[in-house]
């Protein structure tokens, strides 16, 4: 052992000693801070299916296979890090005796072949990475996904990562030009290539790998004095997030709300006392200990960002920065926290002078920051980010480490609502409207049949006939809305003809409470909920079709908190079958082209892609052979990406005052297509599409719903 190999030992000792005991106390601290969050029981059960769902996202990468080129070459960066960080530890036997290699596995050839591959695929996949954030930078482009990104820390990971693969070739390069490396070239090729261009030196597979372990202790060290440096910490706590996900199966946090929760246990508004319950989301220690481990894991890959139809249409919402914001607030106020302090429910500090006295400044003056609030009261998180979400959940939907973004938001909207009275004006007009009327516009109750005059056949009330295969569940917009009151014809049209029995509520139906509770009044969302419990279990409905995703969302996920548990299908479902079983044939076929616009709710939320479009391919293609195809004009952003109509979260009944309008940009989009029918499953999409066509001028182009569609090709008449 020569001086170079003595002097190399002490230093990688020293400084791995030093990395060790950093990352540690970053661990430790994370720990402190997720441990600060709620209690969740939820997260818990179901643990072989967690792991299962666990290790298939993470092996598998079947989120980031989604973009495959990028997902691709993080999957082959993910394994080598895993893998390669074998030969990191060989390097410390390697600075001690260039001859020496890892114990065990550093003599067996498939461990060297399988470890060469996977660095030769490295470096081109961590290029290819590091090239498209370069092409990206917010600097170059002004809708990066990356914008708010913690730049620095990305770039630093990223040529980390490719100067240990560089690092681990020239130690190996070294070694076959020196007479060390004893496995074949079949196993590793690049190596015994690169070696034979490389001197011979015993002092220079020292010094390489000193170099190979400074730099990883390096990142070991920055990531330790950085405990909120996601782009690296999410390759440890991704399993864990991903883990303990909302549904063990491995479904997005999608479709029902999480209920809200005080003290890890759902609240009985009746019995709730806003002195000792938490109602939403004031302080981020309110936030469940998941959620705060979401803040942690964030990748800040901005996938979320690049999806968010408020974001792309110049709304301050960022899920992204949203995410961030919260993780930075929590850690700056952790040790306040930690320390004993935090506000009660009213308001009043619970930490005494003498716990608070060693608390530094900068963490008592994160403490006093309200969590909603504008520049000027220094507020974590701008009401207009807040009021802009239109809970469509493509954030959800993309997030490669299974952040729950729609939830927190909701949460804290909660919070806003029912405690602070603090919400967009507008809304408060239709919250009056859902207390009084039963529905969000307003209108008389009594007028809920109006829709049913007219058509050639008698439409059946719940309580005139006990026999009915479907209780028809027309919704507020179905009801009273005049253009989705020709989608609820046409569906009830469509049931009479196919001969499927059916019955309405008529003016016993009232609103599911959607609207309520996604602006964040739990209080009306119960009341109406439970009401419709009650009359739906009194109904004897065992299936429910509904018209409108929201209502089908409602029902068929969150009603089942109440104890209610029936069959919900859409409309566009039952439709498909019909077809299908020849219940219903279209014969007349669709002209000037047709596209199809994915709803939030019946799409990304409740996974209903395929009915819808089997529907409209068999009226598009009515009277050709099956091979025609379906012949749809799609979309570039469909069935899980689809873009936001802007409707959803309440957004419905607030006005659009910063940025482009969200239905503009999805109109332009079905425009482009050169479409002359853009079909909708929703009615709330086909108000706000119809809006975007008037906007552009563009009132040729027709909007209508799948019904409408089917019912015109099975029965063309004016009718229709």
């Amino acid at each position: 052992m020569g001086g170079v190999q003595i002097v190399s030992t002490v230093i990688a000792v020293a400084v791995t000693a030093v990395a060790v005991a950093l990352v540690v106390r970053a661990v430790r601290q994370m720990l402190a801070v997720i441990r600060l969050g709620q209690p969740d029981p939820t997260r818990s059960g179901q643990r072989a299916a967690r792991w299962k769902t666990m290790l298939t996202e993470t092996f598998g990468h079947t989120k980031m296979f989604k973009w495959s080129v990028v997902g691709a070459a993080h999957w082959l960066v993910m394994i080598g890090f895993i893998v390669l960080s074998t030969l990191v530890a060989g390097a410390y036997f390697e600075v001690v005796n260039p001859e020496w290699e890892l114990p065990i596995l550093g003599g067996w050839d498939v461990f060297a072949f399988v470890t060469e591959w996977i660095g030769i695929l490295g470096i081109p996949a961590i290029i290819v990475l590091i090239v498209i954030r370069l092409r990206q930078l917010p600097s170059r482009t002004s809708n990066s996904r990356f914008a708010g990104s913690t730049m620095w820390q990305a770039f630093f990971v990223e040529y980390v990562i490719l100067s240990v693969l560089v690092l681990g070739f020239l130690i190996r390069g070294f070694k076959v030009s020196s007479g060390l490396f004893h496995h074949p070239v079949w196993a590793t090729p690049f190596s015994h290539a690169l070696g034979a261009i490389l001197p011979a030196s015993l002092t220079a597979i020292t010094i390489t790998a000193l170099i190979k372990i400074l730099v990883s202790m390096g990142w070991a060290i920055t990531i330790g004095l950085n405990p909120t440096m996601g782009v690296a910490w999410h390759r440890f706590l991704a399993f864990f997030n991903i883990y303990f996900k909302r549904y063990a199966d491995g479904a997005p946090a999608l479709g029902a709300l999480k209920p809200m929760t005080s003290n890890g246990a759902p609240i009985d508004l009746e019995e709730a006392d806003p002195e000792k319950d938490t109602f939403g989301v004031s302080q981020v220690e309110h936030f469940g200990w998941k959620g705060l481990l979401d803040f942690s894991t964030c990748t800040e890959c901005g996938r979320c960002q690049s999806q968010c139809p408020a974001w792309n249409t110049g709304k301050p919402l960022s899920p992204k920065l949203i995410v961030l914001s919260l993780r930075d607030h929590a850690y700056a106020k952790a040790p306040y926290l930690l320390a004993g302090g935090g506000k009660d429910l009213s308001g009043e500090e619970k930490g005494t002078a003498e716990q608070l006295a060693g608390v530094n400044v900068l963490a008592l003056a994160e403490a006093e920051r309200p969590l909603i609030g504008g520049a000027a009261e220094l507020g974590v998180i701008d009401p207009d980010a807040l009021w802009a979400c239109t809970t469509c959940g493509a954030c959800v939907e993309q997030c490669p480490v299974d952040i729950e973004h729609v939830d927190h938001i909701v949460d804290m909207r909660r919070y806003q609502v029912m405690i602070e009275s603090s919400f967009p004006s507008e809304a408060g007009a239709m919250l009056r409207n859902l207390e009084n009327k039963g529905n969000p516009w307003g209108a008389p109750p009594n007028t809920r049949e109006d829709w049913t005059k007219g058509l050639d056949f008698a439409v059946p009330r719940v309580g005139e006939t006990d026999e009915f295969e479907y209780l028809f569940w027309v919704g507020c917009a179905g009801a009273f809305e005049d253009k989705a009151k020709k989608t609820t014809r046409a569906v009830a049209t469509l049931l009479n003809e196919a001969g499927v029995s059916f019955a309405i509520l008529g003016n016993n139906e009232t609103c599911t409470g959607d609207p309520a509770r996604r602006i964040g009044n739990e209080f009306v969302y119960q009341m109406l909920a439970q009401q419709n419990v009650e009359t739906i279990k009194e109904s004897g409905a065992l299936k429910i079709v509904a018209t409108c995703p929201h209502c089908f969302n409602t029902i068929g996920n969150e009603y089942k908190e109440l104890g209610l548990e029936v069959e919900v299908v859409h409309h566009t479902e039952l439709l498909a079958h019909l077809v299908k079983t020849g219940k219903l044939t279209p014969v007349a076929p669709v002209d000037g082209g047709l596209t199809y616009h994915d709803p939030c709710y019946l799409g990304r939320h409740n996974r209903v892609f395929t009915p819808p479009r089997e529907v409209l391919g068999a009226a598009i293609g009515a009277g050709a052979a099956p091979a025609a195809g379906t012949g749809i004009l799609e979309m570039g952003r469909r069935e899980e990406r689809s873009f936001c109509c802007g409707a959803g979260g309440a957004r419905m009944w607030m006005e659009e005052r910063i940025g482009k309008r969200i239905n503009v940009e999805r109109t332009e989009e079905a425009l482009a297509t050169g479409a002359k029918t853009i079909a909708v499953g929703c009615p709330f999409c086909s108000t706000m599409i119809t809006d975007g066509v008037r906007s552009k001028g563009q009132e040729e182009v027709e909007v209508i719903d799948v019904a409408s569609v089917l019912l015109r090709s099975v029965k063309p008449t004016p009718t229709a």
